[in-house]
């Protein structure tokens, strides 16, 4: 009998794997390498493998996820028309001229993604989480209109719990507040942790909720972005979320390095915008109609010129990759690189190892821990690749680094929420800031020299003595970097 049953149990996964295979294959249409990776997965470990699948393979469904008429009604897709075409004919008038260097990056970036151009910004960049919690915490008791917060990671620990009660004390005042948290990233918490803001009139959603308690089947298709806007006059964007441990206080990780901007200036509104969007998807019962004192008038703060790109995968083009490549092939002189993880993509891979083999300065830097082994080791396998093509890499020894950030040639950055792995580019929902500016792109490479004296410069050398254990582990999770 219990031969019987385990005859049958193996017929019956088998049979399950063929099935998912072919529709991996057949009906998925998914690119070969993560089809491969899948297939590593089910026949190798095909009962574990069914459950992995479930929790991180199954594809997003086409769908319109984010619709806000009142992008129409601001005139939005109108000045995208009216950018693009003055790009194409070569007649825009930059502010700044070196901008129009990067033409073809910033008509990309409005064709793909629809993503203005604004010309008036000031920008301040934060490379330590005190400092960017103290600035917001004094922006939101500043708050006179409306504060719009979402993050990734939303802890209710010291630092979380000082952010929501200054909420809620503006929630009393009558400042509209509205708070959105993803349920994986902030999978401890619920909306009844809430309830002291939401009796003083605040509003909190949650993205893409489990039905089932505390376990959410939905691992991909996260929403990985941080975004704040006060009044519409005041940004922040970037990779710092909201725990203890994004002020360094945490054990294992120690000093948290990150990079984080304070936007003001005609930016606001794509930024406003895209808030909105993922808000009115996320809402239940409380969605924003368009109202024009989401976007007011706003007196010119700067001379930043800037581009606010979202990517997800709803899209059918990766938004945020595709400014990365180009961005990374209009460079000259140099590229820095800061990430956590370093999973790129082929065609990733390709222009920036191309850039390093034409005799460019390709500097990428990567933490010297791991949050997440697999991840760390397929990182330190791409990067050993890298040593080969001349780039120079170093590992950050001050703590953890989580910056997202890529600068060049002294005139152009990019700094948000996209890591350079596939979930960021593919699986996740991303929005960075392209900026177009010789200060606030020195000033960046600038912090990137400081961490460089805080770090170790791996070499080829170095690459080449490590040990068999981890050549074995960079192996195994170099076959499943398409789907990490």
């Amino acid at each position: 009998m219990t031969v019987t049953i385990l005859s049958f149990l193996t017929a019956f996964i088998f049979i399950l794997n063929v099935l998912l295979a072919a529709a991996l294959v057949f009906l998925e249409r998914r690119d070969a390498s993560s089809t491969w990776a899948w297939l590593l997965v089910l026949f190798f470990i095909p009962i574990f493998g069914f459950f992995i699948y479930l929790f991180l393979g199954r594809r997003l469904r086409k769908k319109t996820l984010f619709k806000w008429e009142g992008t129409k009604r601001v005139g939005i897709e109108s000045l995208i028309a009216h950018q693009m075409n003055e790009l194409h004919d070569e007649n825009f008038e930059f502010i700044d001229p070196d901008t129009k260097d990067y033409a073809d990056l910033i008509y990309l970036h409005l064709r793909n993604n629809g993503a203005l151009l604004t010309e008036d910004n000031s920008i301040q960049i934060f490379n330590d989480g005190r400092k960017k919690f103290d600035a917001l915490l004094e922006d939101i008791e500043k708050a006179t209109n409306h504060i719009h917060v979402q993050y990734y990671i939303f802890r209710l620990d010291e630092l979380g719990t000082r952010i929501v009660d200054a909420l809620t004390a503006k929630a009393k005042e009558g400042v509209r507040v509205r708070l959105l948290y993803d349920d994986m990233g902030s999978r401890s918490l619920r909306k009844r942790h809430f309830k002291e803001l939401i009796a003083a009139g605040g509003e909190v959603e949650t993205f893409f909720p489990s039905i089932l308690p505390i376990i959410n089947p939905r691992l991909n298709y996260r929403n990985h972005r941080k975004i704040v806007v006060i009044d519409g006059q005041i940004g922040y964007l970037g990779g710092f979320n909201v725990g203890n441990e994004y002020i360094g206080l945490s054990r294992k990780f120690g000093y948290w390095r990150d990079t984080h901007l304070r936007i003001e200036g005609s930016a606001l509104n794509p930024l406003q915008t895209r808030f909105i969007r993922d808000w009115n998807q996320a809402s239940t019962r409380h969605d924003i109609a368009h109202d024009e004192f989401f976007f007011p008038i706003k007196p010119a703060k700067g001379n930043t010129s800037m581009q606010i790109v979202s990517s997800g995968p709803d899209e059918d083009w990766e938004q945020i990759k595709d400014g990365y490549v180009k961005l990374i092939n209009s460079a000259k002189e140099y590229i820095y690189v800061q990430t956590p993880y370093f999973i790129p993509d082929a065609t990733f891979y390709d222009a920036i190892r191309i850039a390093a083999l034409s005799g460019i300065d390709v500097r990428i830097m990567i933490p010297n821990k791991p949050d997440h082994p697999f991840v760390y080791w397929a990182t330190y396998s791409y990067v050993g690749q890298m040593l080969r093509a001349g780039a120079r890499i170093f590992t950050y020894e001050n703590g953890f680094l989580h910056t997202k950030m890529i600068v060049t040639d002294n005139k152009a950055s990019t700094v948000g929420t996209a890591n350079i792995d596939v979930r960021s580019f593919k699986l996740n929902f991303e929005v960075n800031a392209f900026i177009y500016d010789q200060k606030v792109s020195t000033d960046l490479a600038e912090l990137f020299h400081q961490d460089m004296k805080l770090s170790t410069e791996l070499t080829y050398e170095m690459y080449l003595h490590r040990t068999s254990w981890i050549k074995t582990k960079e192996s195994i999770a170099r076959l499943l970097a398409p789907i990490l």
